[in-house]
């Protein structure tokens, strides 16, 4: 089961906001927690009311839609930080011109999903008969032609 959360127009580049998501991916929610609480980048904190936010909807889940979810075995299964709308804006520069700028928005995606709940599909072969796994087939090694080497004269 996997529980999504999304976080749209958030004043942050998406570059930045990849730099904190870098950190919790692949992480239990507790630990992606505690990593959100003591980095020192000012997105860390829009990704924790996120984290929260996709952890109230496992707990919603499974309290009221009665599904089997347990909380301490959800992982970070994928954060991700896209780009929104950008804003053009204008800078003054010296002798009367002026210089353009952007500045960046991003829409944050992130997905929890449950550790050991694997969602294994078996492939059932025609007739009941069971198939021979297919050998692979093994190249040989590139092998670099040795150079000619020159017979030394006496």
């Amino acid at each position: 089961m996997e529980f999504r959360t999304e976080l749209r127009y958030v004043r942050v580049s998406p570059q930045k906001a990849r730099l904190v998501l870098d950190l919790i991916k692949g992480r239990r929610v507790e630990d992606a927690r505690n990593t959100l609480a003591f980095t020192k980048k000012r997105v860390a904190g829009h990704v924790a009311k996120l984290l929260q936010s996709a952890l109230d909807n496992a707990n919603f889940l499974a309290s009221e839609k009665g599904l089997d979810v347990e909380i301490d075995n959800l992982y970070v299964k994928s954060a991700i930080a896209n780009d929104g709308p950008r804003m053009k804006r204008i800078r003054p520069a010296p002798q009367g011109r002026a210089y353009r700028y952007q500045r960046r928005i991003s829409h944050i995606e992130l997905i929890l999903a449950e550790r050991g709940k694997s969602s294994e599909i078996v492939a059932s072969t025609g007739g009941g008969k069971a198939a021979a796994p297919a050998k692979a087939k093994r190249r040989a090694p590139a092998v670099k032609a040795a150079g000619k080497k020159k017979a030394a004269a006496k």
